[in-house]
């Protein structure tokens, strides 16, 4: 590990099916209205399905934002820390971008590598569907998301600073999808 402490903040998911956009919407929406310490890299990962572990790899501190199957309504957070993420069961993986996160973690693990915090916030989705844009449920979501983020930066000693002027979100596939 790092001498100086290092932390990402990922936000998983696919644009282009609905509510599982919320990862990306995240970090864009992070991204567009604060500034973080040079230790705290945001970022859209994307859906790198089991190839998490090069975003992972060497990071001090984890935390993740993406849907989560869970019990309750569309919209509800879910907090997830890591001996949570590891002690569930292996889930069958419905698609190539299904995160790993527990066999990430695992590998991760063997190799001496693996961040000592993790957290993922999680919002359960109301529609994973080919469309863009996220339901009215997730998107009211995106704000206690945001919050619980900043909340964990500040935990770990990197708190966020809002920016004097926030700037609009790069919310490129949503900007695209009113041009065709």
């Amino acid at each position: 590990m790092n001498a100086i402490p290092n932390i990402a903040v990922l936000g998983l998911g696919n644009v282009l099916l609905g509510d599982d956009a919320l990862g990306p919407y995240v970090t864009a929406t992070l991204n567009a209205a604060y500034e973080f310490s040079p230790e705290v890299s945001v970022l859209d990962a994307g859906t790198p399905g089991l190839d998490l572990i090069p975003y992972v790899a060497g990071f001090d501190a984890l935390i993740l934002v993406d849907t989560v199957r869970s019990e309750g309504r569309p919209g509800e957070l879910r907090l997830y820390r890591r001996e949570q993420l590891v002690a569930m069961p292996g889930s069958l993986r419905l698609s190539p971008h299904d995160p790993g996160l527990k066999e990430t973690l695992e590998a991760l693990e063997f190799q001496g590598a693996a961040p000592k915090d993790v957290l993922l916030v999680g919002v359960i989705p109301g529609q994973v569907v080919t469309g863009i844009g996220l339901s009215e449920s997730v998107r009211r979501a995106v704000r206690q998301a945001e919050a619980e983020v900043l909340r964990e930066l500040a935990r770990l000693g990197f708190p966020a600073r809002k920016r004097p002027r926030p700037e609009v979100p790069d919310l490129w596939w949503e900007a695209s999808s009113c041009t065709s």
